[in-house]
């Protein structure tokens, strides 16, 4: 999720609607309401935040003391107009990174990626057997191939690989893909966007990439030897119809 603190309702809005067109969910708020938004908000919440973007307020210094307190999510300034002083200025009091209008959302997504990574909050890719996860946007690829997939699917699976080894429940991954905020969509959604993704890459790898444990949620998995021999076996095993015997068995029946 993306906040953007902005004053001017028009330029959040705007923001706003081109985080949303890639595919990543994005709050905006005004410099006023923003202590009590992030007071609404629990740790679980705040840790899906992928970065603040930081627009026109009246209180640089307080305003970003208020995001400080609370997380150490990427904070980004965007200035109208490059100025030395407030760049400096924004960067005294605790901003992350600054940049200068026009800049594309994809850079802005570029650069807060960069700095988790600084962090070590975030790796830029992360490789699961020969598919490889980008952690700013772009399609994963399989064999080194792009593998285009709508902006939701795609938003899942960024959200799975940046977990690593643990678990995330429908809620998790809603809550990280569609936003705290968001209540015009149904979680069950995610399981949809799942089936789909499972159906997708268990084509193009060949195993089940997605694993999951009821009450427990879903992970992105290594194809181990173990999966291999299981997905070779379960190939090669033959249909028995219920209560008969394989065609294999029929015949060497009928031979004896």
């Amino acid at each position: 999720m993306i906040v953007i603190v902005d004053n001017r309702e028009l330029v959040r809005d705007g923001f706003k609607a081109m985080f949303l067109r890639l595919g990543y969910p994005a709050v905006s708020v005004g410099e006023n309401e923003l202590d009590d938004w992030l007071d609404s908000l629990c740790a679980d919440d705040l840790d899906n935040v992928q970065a603040f973007l930081l627009g026109t307020v009246d209180d640089n210094e307080g305003t970003v003391a208020a995001v400080r307190e609370r997380t150490k999510a990427p904070l980004i300034a965007v200035l109208d107009q490059s100025s030395l002083p407030a760049i400096l200025n924004l960067f005294e009091n605790g901003a992350d990174d600054v940049v200068k209008k026009p800049v594309h959302v994809t850079e802005i997504l570029a650069r807060a990626a960069a700095i988790r990574r600084r962090h070590k909050v975030e790796e830029p890719k992360r490789d699961f057997g020969a598919l490889r996860v980008f952690s700013d946007g772009r399609d994963p690829q399989v064999d080194g191939e792009p593998f285009a997939l709508p902006r939701r699917e795609r938003r899942i699976l960024e959200y799975l690989a940046s977990i690593g080894d643990r678990r995330a429940t429908r809620s998790q991954i809603y809550n990280a893909v569609y936003g705290v905020m968001e209540e015009e969509v149904d979680e069950c959604v995610v399981e949809s966007h799942i089936s789909k993704l499972r159906k997708k890459f268990k084509n193009a790898l060949g195993y089940d990439i997605i694993d999951s444990k009821r009450f427990l949620g879903y992970r992105l998995i290594q194809q181990s030897s173990d999966t291999a021999v299981a997905t070779e076996v379960t190939s090669s095993t033959e249909y028995v119809p219920q209560g008969g015997a394989s065609l294999a068995q029929a015949s060497a029946a009928t031979v004896s």
